[in-house]
């Protein structure tokens, strides 16, 4: 099995029904609902056509809905700008004119004060480069450095400027309502900056009654100098490539991805690297060699999950694109790993006994890590972890968690009711498991569980070997299994 997951942008090019099954069936774990271009009623109908999809198939699958965020972008424009070096454009706020030939009004009031003369200004991904020459009452004159054709509505990209925007947007609010309404089961927050930003989404969801778990996307330069207190405040981090790439010196971009990943492993956050994985298939049926290194290169850092963006959600082989993230995933992963997880925090002692099982489960052949877990929170220790060789089963009985644990690293979720003995539900567990073939005859199971002894429920490792067995199904199951 795939131990690095995968996440898929939904689009035009993915809506269908049995685009959806072969996506599913190829290796898709997560699907993205992009809200810079997803309508309402469009998430209406596509998240119960996934949810129904996945349970005819019988595959844990989650939806993460990401947010818009606060961009600031270029207005409308009736033509685009032909723009060359040396040309003269104004940005404009509050529906200030504009003597200039070329000129532009900005959706952010407030670009006037966070600028500064000197400052360089990114447009459209960076293809176009603006000096700021002067600053004037409701206008900021740029001089053109990059040949370009501006248009309507284009991002606009401050690097090292530090801007006021608010963390959640009105749009963003709606839109989060709209997650929580559905289901979605992670919630990613665009242009996260500091600390206080996640945890205000935190707490809008939480006030709606949610407990989907809160991405933090890294996309500039300040959540990059705060990363830790990020990956504190947040579920998962999300290695936002395409505005990070833009906002931070291009050649530090895969140092910066290296040391998030690691910081991740070591705090015990999932960390998703996305953007720009395999652009060219948006067109093409093959990726470049430069893109199956790029994501080779993720895998090899144990990435827990590697997202797919316009290849998948407006491209033309989206089924492709799945299918080569698996191939290349499954190979890189034969060949080992960097091995960040060894530097994991272990701050209490369930993290310690959790430690010492993946090191039982590193020192055996054919060795599987069976866990138990109520709020996925075992689970994600063992996963973090980076077990060299043992794939992870993770037994629950809540739909919510089996879906949120999709996300981690090397982690088969399975949904089961728990049995008011322990032991009971262990065995219901290793039946279940030789019966969908997932376990061999002589297989060494190491298990996370809790157990009766001398009437109370104790935390404990147990190593078991797997046995052939008759087909049965789970049995129900205990309220007080592990966490």
């Amino acid at each position: 099995m795939r131990k690095t997951k995968i996440i898929c942008t939904l689009g035009p090019a993915t809506e269908k029904s049995e685009t959806l099954r072969q996506m599913m069936r190829e290796g898709a774990d997560i699907f993205r609902l992009n809200m810079s271009h997803a309508r309402h009623d469009w998430v209406r109908e596509i998240v119960p056509r996934l949810r129904r999809i996945a349970g005819e198939i019988s595959r844990p699958v989650a939806i993460l809905l990401d947010t818009q965020g606060p961009a600031i972008r270029t207005g409308e424009l009736k033509t685009e700008l032909a723009l060359k070096p040396g040309d003269i454009i104004e940005f404009t706020v509050r529906g200030a004119k504009s003597e200039e030939k070329y000129s532009v009004d900005v959706n952010y009031d407030g670009l006037i004060n966070d600028i500064s003369v000197g400052d360089t200004v990114l447009v459209d991904n960076g293809v176009m480069r603006l000096l700021v020459m002067e600053k004037k009452r409701n206008r900021i004159r740029c001089k053109v450095l990059t040949q370009g054709a501006l248009g309507s509505r284009r991002h606009i990209n401050l690097p090292g400027v530090r801007v006021n925007l608010p963390p959640l947007t009105k749009k963003d609010m709606e839109d989060v309502a709209l997650g929580v309404d559905v289901g979605v089961d992670f919630i990613a927050l665009s242009f996260a900056r500091q600390k206080s930003d996640v945890e205000e989404l935190r707490r809008v969801v939480t006030k709606l009654g949610s407990a989907a778990q809160i991405i933090a996307k890294i996309e500039d330069q300040s959540a990059v100098r705060q990363i830790d207190d990020m990956i504190d405040a947040a579920d998962a981090v999300m290695i936002a490539r395409g505005d990070l790439g833009i906002e931070c010196p291009m050649e530090e971009l895969p140092i910066i991805q290296r040391r998030i990943v690691q910081r991740c492993l070591r705090m015990g956050k999932q960390v998703i690297v996305a953007t720009h994985m395999l652009e060219s298939m948006i067109e093409k049926p093959v990726p470049t060699r430069a893109e199956v290194t790029d994501v080779a290169n993720a895998v090899f850092e144990q990435a827990d999950a590697i997202m797919l963006s316009g290849e998948t959600s407006v491209g033309r082989y989206p089924v492709e694109c799945v299918k080569a993230f698996d191939r290349i995933a499954r190979r890189i992963e034969r060949s080992g790993g960097a091995g960040y997880g060894a530097n994991a925090l272990l701050e209490d002692d369930r993290q310690k006994m959790v430690a010492s099982a993946v090191v039982l489960a590193n020192s055996l052949e054919h060795a599987k890590l069976i866990v138990f877990t109520h709020h996925g929170t075992m689970a994600r220790h063992v996963s973090n972890m980076r077990p060299e060789r043992a794939h992870i089963f993770a037994f629950t009985s809540s739909e919510r968690v089996c879906r949120q644990i999709v996300l981690c690293w090397g982690t088969h979720p399975i949904l089961i009711e728990f049995a008011d003995d322990p032991n009971q539900t262990i065995e219901a567990a290793l039946k279940y498991l030789c019966e969908k073939k997932l376990t061999e005859p002589g297989d060494k199971l190491v298990i996370l569980s809790d157990m009766l002894s001398s009437g109370l429920k104790v935390d404990c490792v147990q190593l078991r070997q797997a046995k052939g067995s008759k087909t049965s199904r789970p049995r129900k199951a205990n309220k007080s299994m592990m966490d």
